[in-house]
């Protein structure tokens, strides 16, 4: 048990890593996404519509994935960043699918040693965490003056990678309401962040192509300035 004396606590004004799954399904025909909204009295976006996700925890770069993220997406993840954080971001991912949705992303497979208590209820679906479909799609930093700021990773995820039911929320915690899937035509009717519009259409332009992406932009917000990016530091053009 820890010795809650010495948990140092933690400074919500910095910058925090986070992970955020856009879940896609009927790719072929009218493609839909899973989405839920935020409660009223939440710190950080209150009522919006959002994917599902969140901050990285300190326990998440330990837990054992069962299968690991596709090397391009893994090396992706590390550009501009820690080269530890990509395999903390993908269990992240997953963690807060199966919280906020009750969605498993995970295949059979036994645990090897002790199962964090987080992972308890994860677990005894008899699934250990796969980061394998996760593809990494979208980078963002939450502008300076806000409540809580994140470098968040986004990854997208087809529906048919999921090792549970689509359409079952029984198992989800209670910080979103109101989950859905959403088809994508309809998405301008929600009350979403722009952020997650941006995201949208990024999504929206790949929903037929299941590819890694040819790059990966990079929203990033400073002190100094916002800037459009791709990854590896080359400014998004028009043309």
């Amino acid at each position: 048990m820890t010795d809650q004396s010495t948990v140092k606590p933690i400074d919500k004004t910095a910058i925090r890593d986070a992970a955020t799954v856009v879940v896609l399904r009927d790719r072929a025909t009218r493609p839909r996404v899973l989405m839920g909204q935020r409660g009223a009295k939440a710190a950080f976006m209150p009522n919006k519509f959002v994917f599902p996700g969140g901050a990285v925890d300190a326990e998440d770069a330990a837990v054992p994935l069962a299968r690991p993220l596709p090397p391009l997406c893994a090396a992706r993840l590390t550009e501009d960043a820690s080269t530890e954080i990509a395999e903390a971001l993908a269990v992240a991912a997953v963690r807060e699918l199966w919280e906020e949705t009750g969605q498993i992303l995970g295949v059979p497979a036994p645990w090897p040693g002790t199962i964090p208590n987080d992972w308890l209820e994860f677990a005894g679906t008899g699934h250990r965490p796969s980061a394998e479909p996760l593809q990494f799609i979208f980078r963002a930093i939450t502008p300076p003056g806000r409540p809580r700021r994140f470098d968040a990773r986004f990854f997208l995820l087809d529906a048919d990678e999921l090792a549970s039911d689509p359409d079952d929320f029984h198992g989800a915690a209670d910080e979103l309401s109101h989950l859905q899937w959403i088809a994508v035509d309809e998405i301008r009717h929600y009350d979403l962040p722009f952020i997650t519009e941006v995201v949208l259409a990024e999504v929206a332009a790949r929903a037929t192509d299941q590819t890694p992406p040819d790059s990966v932009p990079f929203f990033r917000n400073d002190d100094e300035a916002s800037l459009f990016l791709r990854l590896r530091g080359v400014e998004m053009r028009d043309d």
